[in-house]
């Protein structure tokens, strides 16, 4: 993942009502869920969950697919790893991270 593509993710996921959708998506796993689902789960009304839907599709967080009359909506879960990646890449300096307690360079810097 470069820059331009973790500021687009990022700047996607920047938004309350995008974040609760996409953790919702996270959630339901590959298969994903239908706008209305979407709608019903979070309590949004359609005109808004498109427009957010929209973002997080241009940011290829999450990807639509057509299923008879309905979309399906489901998380992309490479995006999301490739995010996550790009964002601990660096951490701690290229030594791993502790999954302790307490600030994780400082016990990488200890060992």
């Amino acid at each position: 993942m470069d820059n331009k593509d973790a500021v687009s993710a990022l700047a996607a996921l920047a938004q309350e009502s995008r974040l609760a959708v996409f953790r919702l998506l996270v959630q339901a796993g590959p298969e994903g869920l239908a706008a209305s689902r979407i709608a019903q789960a979070l309590g949004m009304p359609p005109s808004s969950l498109s427009f957010h839907l929209k973002e997080l599709s241009n940011a290829h967080l999450i990807v639509p697919r057509q299923e008879g009359r309905f979309v399906i909506y489901a998380a992309q879960f490479d995006t999301m790893n490739a995010l996550l990646g790009f964002l601990t890449e660096n951490c701690c300096g290229g030594s791993p991270c502790s999954p302790t307690g307490g600030s994780a360079c400082d016990a990488g810097a200890s060992a």
